[in-house]
């Protein structure tokens, strides 16, 4: 089934609102959600709606935070999140490190204690307009074995990376540091659907290709010691530094109704002109897509993409078809609209 964006989007500001969000806050959230369903990464898109509606009704999330400052020194900067929404603390601290970057050529802000911020491209998006490199890091709760080992220690622990072009779509790269995201494994089991072989294991270190047991095991570091070696390096520049829980420490999303998550993340901006000419950085970016693109392919392959291309191409596409919606998705917005008694039906916004 296809969902309009824009009325999906109106559709999950209304649910967060009524959880509990103030109207500003509830329309980032909403935006980061179908931001993630326009580029084709469900995992990440309003099928998060029911357990973050669950988490502001029990109060485990902080509907309404006040984010305070407590460090501040030139361009380096720790912001704590007040146990708000990862997307509203994410959208401000990447705004502040923006704002001091035209300053001081580059800055990084650090968020302690903040909540599931959704796809990390969302934030490292936000520098291109300003002709800066972005950067977007967050620690995760424990679903991945160390490489070796069998039970859980480091979250999938998502890497951005952003740079603008001159008339060629940016590079963004955003990918989990696991074999592939956990909310893909979430919507599987939430469409009650198998997974591939090799994305996870169950809880007694053997591959499983049943999402629900997939859940109860761990899940398996992509590239083998190397995303290991990556998931703690974004583990240290996340809680290490902004003093928030880590690994184990930190608190699960889902099946965990007692303790709040006390996510981390961390954010750079990096000003081009700080660093070179900004029309010469773009061209020679135009340069090395047009030759990495026209580049000889190995057999079968149609067309090389650079990192962010395919999910441009899935956003043009979801914005005039509509994002996908299963029916477990659909389900539970129904479900949250008759919770907070909105006289709304999911089933409208279909196309």
């Amino acid at each position: 089934m296809r969902m309009d964006a824009i009325a999906a989007r109106e559709l999950a500001a209304k649910i967060l609102h009524s959880a509990g969000a103030s109207p500003d806050h509830a329309a980032i959230v909403a935006d980061c959600l179908v931001s993630a369903d326009l580029r084709g990464v469900g995992s990440h898109g309003i099928s998060r709606l029911m357990i973050y509606c669950e988490r502001f009704d029990s109060r485990l999330v902080n509907p309404q935070p006040n984010f305070t400052f407590p460090r501040e020194k030139n361009a380096a900067i720790l912001m704590d999140a007040d146990n708000g929404p990862g997307a509203v603390a994410g959208v401000a601290a990447m705004d502040k490190a923006i704002e001091k970057a035209k300053v001081h050529g580059m800055a990084s802000c650090a968020v302690a204690h903040a909540n599931h911020f959704g796809i990390a491209a969302y934030y490292g998006m936000r520098t291109l307009e300003h002709d800066m490199i972005g950067l977007a890091f967050t620690n995760a709760p424990a679903n991945v074995a160390p490489w070796g080992g069998k039970k859980t220690y480091f979250g999938t622990n998502p890497i951005c990376f952003t740079a603008p072009a001159l008339t060629k779509r940016p590079i963004v790269f955003d990918a989990a540091t696991s074999v592939v995201a956990r909310g893909k494994i979430l919507l599987a089991e939430i469409e009650n659907q198998d997974i591939p072989e090799g994305w996870a294991l169950d809880p007694g270190g053997n591959p499983t290709t049943n999402a629900k047991t997939a859940l109860a095991g761990s899940m398996l570091p992509f590239a083998a010691y190397k995303g290991y070696g990556i998931a703690m390096m974004i583990e240290i520049l996340c809680a290490m530094l902004s003093g928030s829980a880590f690994g184990p420490h930190t608190g699960e999303l889902y099946g965990n109704k007692n303790r709040q998550q006390d996510i981390s993340m961390f954010f750079c901006a990096i000003d081009i002109a700080s660093f070179t000419d900004t029309h010469d950085f773009k061209t020679r970016m135009d340069q090395m897509i047009d030759e990495v693109k026209s580049a000889e392919k190995a057999p079968g392959v149609e067309e090389i993409f650079m990192p962010g291309e395919i999910e441009f191409c899935n956003e043009d596409y979801n914005l005039e078809h509509g994002i996908k919606v299963g029916p477990g998705v659909l389900r539970d917005l129904t479900e949250l609209c008759k919770k907070y008694k909105l006289n709304l039906d999911p089933h409208d916004c279909l196309k």
